[in-house]
């Protein structure tokens, strides 16, 4: 009797996990499956045909509850992340920055590489040429995140 009520609730443990962890059919429910199919082939096989039909309905049932509470708004809002993140990506250099700045290289520009202007990193790309550090350059234009500069 304990092995069956063992099997039951391992099978109702696997569903959670595949309903909260795993979503998808899965590991999880294969696991809860068979442990499922395990406990009532054990019921049926100690405990006759009463026994088989008791442990079949307390898994039903069981499945039943556990699936409710696992799909419930407040079940998933007590493992969801609380954090708020704050960050942002890069800022794009053409709303800060003017054609025609200038600044100085931060790397070596072969062709992209870093630049100062204004005080703010950036990334910058040359026009093709290589451009050595600490060189004074201006901006020409921009390409998605990056300045594109020319030596001064």
């Amino acid at each position: 009797m304990g092995m069956i009520i063992f099997l039951v609730l391992l099978g109702a443990f696997f569903l959670v996990l595949e309903l909260i962890f795993l979503p998808g059919v899965t590991f999880g429910t294969i696991l809860s499956m068979v442990s499922y199919g395990v406990a009532i082939a054990m019921g049926f096989h100690r405990f006759g045909v009463s026994g088989g039909v008791v442990t079949l309905l307390v898994s039903l049932a069981l499945s039943l509850v556990v699936t409710v509470i696992s799909l419930r708004a407040k079940t998933w809002q007590r493992l969801a992340l609380k954090d708020k993140v704050d960050g942002s990506s890069n800022e794009n250099p053409a709303e800060a920055v003017k054609v025609g700045a200038q600044g100085v290289t931060i790397s070596r520009l072969s062709p992209m590489g870093k630049v100062e202007i204004d005080g703010k990193p950036y990334e910058a790309k040359s026009g093709g040429e290589y451009i050595d550090q600490r060189t004074k350059v201006e901006v020409v234009g921009f390409e998605n995140f990056a300045v594109i500069v020319k030596k001064m």
